[in-house]
This record gives C-alpha cells, structure tokens and sequence, in this order.
C-alpha cells in the first residue's frame, strides 16, 4: 500500500469519526464517508459522502458540510501529522443510490419473468 493510500485511508476514518463525533449540526443527515481521493503531493483530498433521505435533507448536509469544512480541516491537521493540512472538499456520491435504482429495476424484471416460467411449467405437464 502506498503512503498516498495510507493517507487517504486515514483522512476517511478521521472525516467520519469527526462528523459522527464531533459535529453537532442538526442539518446533517445520516452520512456515509465513501471514499477519499487524494492529490500526489498529498495537498487536495476530494472526500465522497453519502447521504440517506430525500433531496432537500441531501441539500441541507451538504450545506452543514460546507460549513464546517475549516473545523474538519483543522481536526484532521491535527489528527493526521502531514507537512501541509490538506485542502480538504466534499463531493456527493450518488453511486449508492443509482445501484439501489439498479436492483429495484431487477427485481421488476424477475417478478415480470416468473409467471412465464410457471406458465412453461404447466405447460409440460
């Protein structure tokens, strides 16, 4: 494992200690640190989150994120001992819920498929 990914590592378990621990801003919904991307020379990380609810809870986290980004910032400069704090941004991470979207539609198909299959059955009896 590389020292960029041992970072990136770190920085995704210190963000979503941080948020679940530390922050107490009621705008922010039930997140999910889904990764972490980091620059070579470690001074941008593009942090991936997910959140569960509607849209308007999604805007409002993302808001309440944004605003505690220089509290993030400074706790993980603190917790992780780097040169430079790293530049730190949030990204939605909307894979999550486009592979839920995915499985409803399978599920769809396999009910839509079932009753053929019973009905091909039957026929052979």
């Amino acid at each position: 494992m590389s020292r960029q990914q041992r970072v990136e590592e770190a920085i995704k378990k210190e963000v979503s200690t941080i948020i679940h621990d530390r922050l107490k801003d009621p705008r922010i919904g039930f997140v999910t640190i889904t990764g972490v991307e980091l620059t070579k020379d470690l001074r941008f990380a593009m942090i991936f989150y997910s959140v569960l609810g509607k849209e308007g809870e999604r805007k409002k986290t993302r808001i309440a994120l944004d605003s505690a980004l220089g509290y993030i910032r400074t706790l993980v400069a603190q917790r992780i001992n780097l040169r430079i704090a790293t530049e730190l941004m949030f990204k939605e991470d909307r894979s999550t819920e486009y592979s839920v979207r995915i499985e409803e539609v399978l599920n769809k198909l396999k009910e839509i498929d079932e009753p053929k299959k019973d009905l091909r059955k039957r026929k052979k009896i």
